[in-house]
């Protein structure tokens, strides 16, 4: 048992200083190395084109996660924070970060290679001209993968509306201008619990797991706020 244990600890870093070595500058690259840092980044923004592999099943809703429209996500274009300007739906990543959930980087491999998103069909790391010629078109939304009929869908409309990013962002404002704006605190720890309170009716009709919540909802406000540097817990 100990003799395994250490002869898996060695393998893996013996994986990781090549994958180290491997994640150098990108301008004598011609081919993909494996190196695994694309995947590392983040899971690819799915596109209309990438319908057919969710309807296949080869990508189910738990390995999916929505940024609503408004939330700060790194752009491609800018290389920099920026909040989306409209919905999108990614790849989700692994625990608390955003390395994608189909990165086994032990083997440094895509469990879905042969069924891969657009985006990581055409990223080449040395040329990244094509990908970013789609970044931001032809993308898909939670009503695109989720049936019109399917109940959840009244949650996620009600959310919308209740909890938009926009509100927040209002009432963040008016805090920073402002420090001592009990009212504007009050109505942003409403809005936070309101946040909560949908997910929760929602999870105990549907029996929605943690996965399955962050692509229905999205991450809830306080998270959101958490990584913009408010301290606020659920």
């Amino acid at each position: 048992m100990g003799y395994n244990i250490l002869l898996g600890i060695m393998r893996k870093m013996k994986n990781e200083k090549k994958q180290k070595a491997q994640r150098t500058d990108t301008k004598n690259i011609t081919g993909c190395i494996r190196c695994g840092t694309c995947c590392l980044k983040g899971g690819p923004t799915l596109h209309k084109e990438d319908k057919d592999i969710l309807l296949a099943g080869h990508i189910g809703r738990e390995q999916l996660i929505t940024i609503r429209k408004g939330e700060l996500a790194f752009s491609p274009l800018s290389g920099k924070l920026e909040p989306v300007q409209k919905e999108l739906v990614k790849i989700a990543g692994k625990g608390k970060g955003w390395s994608c959930c189909f990165y086994d980087t032990e083997k440094a491999s895509c469990a879905i290679y042969t069924h891969r998103p657009l985006e990581c069909r055409i990223l080449k790391c040395w040329d990244t001209e094509q990908l970013l010629s789609v970044i931001g078109k032809d993308t898909i939304v939670r009503s695109d993968i989720l049936d019109p009929d399917d109940p959840v869908m009244k949650y996620v409309e009600t959310h919308e509306t209740a909890c938009s990013l926009q509100r927040a962002e209002d009432l963040i404002s008016a805090l920073l201008k402002k420090k001592d704006d009990s009212e504007s605190l009050a109505k942003l720890s409403a809005l936070i619990h309101e946040d909560l309170a949908i997910r929760s009716q929602a999870i105990v009709e549907f029996g929605l797991s943690v996965e399955a919540e962050l692509f229905i909802f999205g991450r809830p406000l306080f998270k959101i706020l958490n990584a913009r540097g408010f301290q606020i817990t659920a």
